[in-house]
């Protein structure tokens, strides 16, 4: 599985970066996690961050954050 964490960097791209860790780590999914910061990387995805890429499909974009809870869903809805 193949996770990308969306931002340029901010306290709630830090923060989805660890919610998408926990998460695989909580859920016992072995997957790569990937910061993505590069601007025209991002915008293939969404216009809003942070964003949250699993297996090359969006599945959110933008505050407010999702709880730990939620990500383990989407992440789960691709597994």
């Amino acid at each position: 599985m193949e996770i990308k964490v969306l931002g340029p960097g901010c306290a709630n791209c830090h923060k989805m970066e660890e919610l998408a860790k926990t998460a695989v780590k909580e859920l016992g999914i072995d997957a790569k996690i990937e910061k993505v910061s590069e601007i025209q990387e991002i915008m293939r995805y969404t216009m809003s961050t942070p964003g949250l890429v699993v297996n090359g499909k969006l599945r959110h974009a933008g505050k407010p954050l999702p709880s730990l809870g939620k990500v383990k869903e989407l992440i789960k809805a691709e597994a």
